[in-house]
């Protein structure tokens, strides 16, 4: 099991494009929300549970700090640098881990473990339903079936990220 942690660099990437709002809104419309919703968000994409509505819904109502939207963002992305560390068990750089949380964090712990990615990282000659690395990794461009331009230039700045060790917002 590896224990890499997130660089600042792949942190710092992931804040901008997530991108900071210190009021509570509905991720699928964007809508600021002075109520419950599911997809009730804030911060930096920090999605909010019923039950942490109940708890905190005031204080998230009042606004947040980047501080503590960041703190937020931390916490929400400590099981996918943990999911990492322990799927992977190849030896990868820097930039690689990070891409891969990246990757992790936008399509959920489930479907990395289960992914040709996974696979591939792990063991270049795994047979898998892709040419190569780069093409698994670059199909988890769809949303609902359908190929979205946004997944796209995200799976090839990751890619650049993994392969190039460039970390430039898409």
């Amino acid at each position: 099991m590896l224990n890499n942690q997130m660089s600042d660099k792949g942190i710092e990437l992931l804040l901008s494009i997530e991108s900071f709002r210190g009021t509570p809104y509905d991720d699928q419309n964007g809508d600021a929300i002075s109520n419950w919703v599911k997809g009730a968000t804030i911060g930096y994409g920090h999605l909010i549970n019923q039950d942490e509505w109940n708890r905190c819904g005031d204080n998230y109502k009042n606004g947040i700090t980047k501080e503590q939207a960041k703190a937020l963002f931390l916490q929400d992305l400590a099981p996918f640098v943990s999911g990492v560390n322990t799927k992977v068990t190849a030896t990868i750089s820097q930039n690689q881990f990070d891409a891969l949380v990246i990757l992790a964090f936008n399509i959920g712990l489930a479907n990395f473990a289960n992914s040709s990615v996974l696979k591939l990282v792990n063991d270049l000659s795994t047979q898998t339903n892709y040419p190569n690395l780069e093409a698994a990794w670059k199909a988890w461009n769809k949303s609902q079936g359908k190929v979205m331009q946004g997944l796209v230039n995200r799976r090839n700045a990751e890619w650049n990220i993994y392969s190039k060790n460039v970390y430039a917002h898409w």
